[in-house]
């Protein structure tokens, strides 16, 4: 009986596990030159943990169990619980900022769907301890730099920033009392995924009053920060929260990519403990899901037992940012070596075989990956072979190394010369 895989999970077969690294590699040298320090953790950790940070009904979403000592974990459905945890245990030898990045394997137990797995991959870049929007821009920065090089242009992705503290001080401007807001965000969340007539029966039923429901809609129908003031008067928290995201658009501008941003005040981002700067990457031709998302977190690592201390992120899956490289034709079947293989060695008889062996582990030795024919065949073949593995030279051992020669072919070119083994190894 041949058993299939779970179903949300990926099988990685070598053209499969090209794509991933090219995915992840690509993440890491985008943290890296942005100052970001690789992090990780556990691949489970206590479910109290996750309750934390998004309350009891994340249970039914995630992989959990108990333990032999009775223990209730949870696999990993994302990794800034885990960041927070970390941070907290070192937080007075950890010099600040905190600058980290990771890219983890994660699990949700949930309905597998376009864009969405059960089991997937996660970049994700923090900076801890800058209670400034500045650290908002490199986080944002650091998100469109890493697109931006693998050949988005601003027509195909837009990052879309709001921010809830301003919302926070419009809706509570208006007499939304403050309690309230924590149950509103998640409904506007929604608004861009339901019909605009359901989205406002849904808000009627949870503000009733007509002119405040006519007020919310109008704000979370604006595309510019100018335009808010024109909708409501501001008071002086609303008005500093004004500022503030008007001076983030500056940084960004500032840092050239002010095309790829746009201000749209209904991105919400449902989860309760986004504090200040929110905002998700999205593709501006298709209907894909959000690429990435983060925000502003200041009382995170407090709700962990850790003191009060200002942080922001943003996290990016693998699997719509594939299909967004593929509509777009930037990642094609093929398009990437499975691997490299910079040396094959061929030899025209059996006798030659214990020198293969001999050049094969040299070469290996210096780093350089090499590869030979298993089973005696014509040499024809092993050149055949060596292209199949996309070799960029071939070492060809004939009867030149009686005389301490080898014969090295260009496979690209198809030009070859002999030259001394002593020298070929002494110039490595």
């Amino acid at each position: 009986m041949k058993i299939p895989p779970v179903k949300g999970t990926r099988d990685f077969y070598p053209p499969q596990m090209a794509v991933h690294n090219f995915i992840n590699d690509g993440w890491k040298r985008a943290s890296i030159r942005n100052g970001f320090e690789e992090y990780d953790g556990p691949i489970f950790e206590y479910l109290k943990m996750y309750q934390i940070k998004s309350g009891d009904e994340i249970v039914d979403q995630l992989f959990n169990f108990k333990d032999r000592g009775d223990r209730h974990l949870a696999i990993r459905p994302e990794i800034t619980p885990t960041l927070a945890r970390m941070v907290n245990q070192q937080i007075n030898a950890l010099s600040k900022p905190i600058k980290w990045f990771s890219v983890p394997r994660l699990c949700r137990a949930e309905r597998p769907q376009k864009g969405r797995l059960r089991e997937f991959y996660q970049w994700n870049i923090d900076i801890i301890g800058i209670d400034d929007v500045l650290a908002d821009a490199e986080i944002i920065f650091t998100t469109i730099d890493y697109l931006r090089q693998l050949g988005l242009k601003p027509a195909d992705v837009k990052a879309k920033i709001s921010s809830r503290k301003l919302l926070a001080a419009l809706l509570c401007n208006i007499g939304i009392p403050e309690e309230k807001l924590d149950s509103l965000y998640p409904l506007l969340d929604k608004k861009a995924k339901l019909p605009a007539d359901t989205f406002e029966e849904l808000l009627k039923e949870n503000v009733c009053d007509g002119a405040k429901v006519k007020t919310i809609l109008d704000l979370m129908s604006v595309d510019s920060v100018e335009k808010i003031s024109d909708i409501i008067n501001l008071n002086q928290e609303a008005q500093a929260a004004l500022d503030e995201i008007k001076h983030l658009f500056d940084l960004l501008a500032v840092m050239d990519i002010g095309e790829y941003c746009v201000f749209d005040m209904s991105i919400v981002r449902g989860l309760a403990y986004y504090t200040g700067v929110v905002f998700e990457v999205h593709d501006m031709v298709g209907d894909l899901r959000a690429i990435a998302g983060g925000g502003r977190y200041d009382n995170l690592l407090r709700d962990f037992g850790g003191p009060a201390i200002s942080a922001t992120g943003m996290g990016m899956g693998d699997c719509v940012l594939e299909i967004l490289l593929r509509q777009r034709g930037l990642l094609k079947d093929g398009q990437l070596q499975t691997r490299k293989v910079e040396f094959f060695v061929a030899y025209v008889n059996d006798e030659l075989l214990k020198n293969v062996l001999e050049i094969t582990a040299r070469l290996r030795q210096a780093d350089i990956s090499t590869s030979f024919s298993y089973k005696a065949q014509n040499l024809k073949k092993q050149l055949k072979q060596a292209a199949a593995l996309n070799a960029e030279k071939c070492i060809i051992l004939g009867d030149e190394l009686e005389q301490g020669q080898i014969v090295i072919k260009d496979m690209s070119t198809g030009e070859q010369s002999c030259v001394d083994m002593g020298e070929f190894f002494k110039n490595l």
